[in-house]
């Protein structure tokens, strides 16, 4: 670490202190996360395989769907295992290494949910330019771009972290690392680090957030010029989209516009964008989508 440490070793209190809770949670979680990484690795296979799903729609729905098992994956196997644990610890270079992850892959999914909907925009707004402007390298330039971002951002939020100073306590009120509830561990005063974060993560978040819902009112305003069955397709895929928008954005922006606390409401809205959301995306994008349906059944076998 940058400066020096007496604390090496972080206690977690996690989120339910009741051992017979914590083990109908561990069944619950370990369910919950098979089904987002089979859910999702399902979509990936099915998007790669078929061929009717090689529309940039469908190539950014795969990058999305592996960024959701990957995401999910930093958190989730070790809140499991801490289930089963008397004494839930981590490592603070393991605590710091979770944190970079964690915000990596969120990022990115937030940049992939934005490229996703300029995609919708200019296939719906400009139909006739689509196949120019979303070419093959177009698609894969706004995947790297993505990832990139989520890099920077997340580079950021550790380059705070390791100016830090740990000299005790070390025990955090939470299931899994994060900035504010490694703050609160701090030897100094992070006032600075907090409006650095709230910039980075909050206000980064709430714009996001702003220009998706912005772009896919464009979007629907367009759509009067299409036919009533060129509306309902759109308005399907659309609704997809702007579900899983609001189930993303809705508890981050919760959670990081907001001073830090340890409310127990604040760690299950927490559950809900690290654990069940990635969980949901495959369902709502199936679901609502006859093209991904039919190629699941295909690559299955199934008449």
């Amino acid at each position: 670490m940058a400066n020096t440490n007496n604390v090496t070793e972080l206690i977690i209190l996690g989120l339910f202190q009741d051992p017979e809770v914590q083990r109908v949670c561990f069944v619950v979680f370990l369910l919950v996360y098979l089904a987002t990484v089979v859910g999702n690795g399902l979509i990936v296979l099915t998007v790669n395989v078929s061929k009717s799903l090689h529309s940039p729609m469908y190539f950014f729905l795969s990058y999305l769907s592996l960024v959701e098992i990957t995401y999910s994956s930093t958190v989730v196997p070790k809140f499991i295992t801490d289930l089963l644990a008397k004494i839930k610890t981590i490592s603070l270079k393991g605590c710091v290494t979770q944190i970079f992850f964690f915000h990596f892959f969120g990022v990115t999914e937030i940049f992939l949910l934005t490229v996703m909907a300029y995609d919708r925009y200019v296939a719906i707004c400009k139909p006739l330019h689509y196949t120019t402007i979303m070419n093959r390298s177009m698609c894969r330039l706004l995947v790297a771009g993505s990832w990139l971002g989520g890099f920077f951002h997340s580079m950021v939020q550790i380059i705070i972290t390791l100016q830090l100073s740990f000299c005790g306590p070390n025990v955090i009120d939470h299931y899994f690392c994060d900035l504010h509830p490694l703050f609160k561990l701090a030897c100094t005063d992070t006032s600075v680090e907090g409006v650095i974060v709230l910039a980075n993560s909050g206000l980064f978040s709430i714009f996001s957030f702003l220009l998706l819902v912005s772009s896919y009112i464009v979007i629907l305003f367009n759509l009067r010029n299409h036919s009533a069955e060129g509306r309902r397709k759109a308005l399907s895929t659309c609704a997809s989209h702007i579900m899983v928008v609001l189930l993303f954005f809705g508890p981050a922006i919760f959670l990081y516009m907001r001073p830090p606390s340890t409310f127990t409401e604040d760690k299950l809205v927490a559950v809900f964008y690290t654990v069940v959301t990635p969980m949901l995306n495959p369902i709502i994008y199936t679901l609502r989508n006859a093209e991904v349906k039919n190629a699941m059944r295909k690559l299955w076998g199934k008449k």
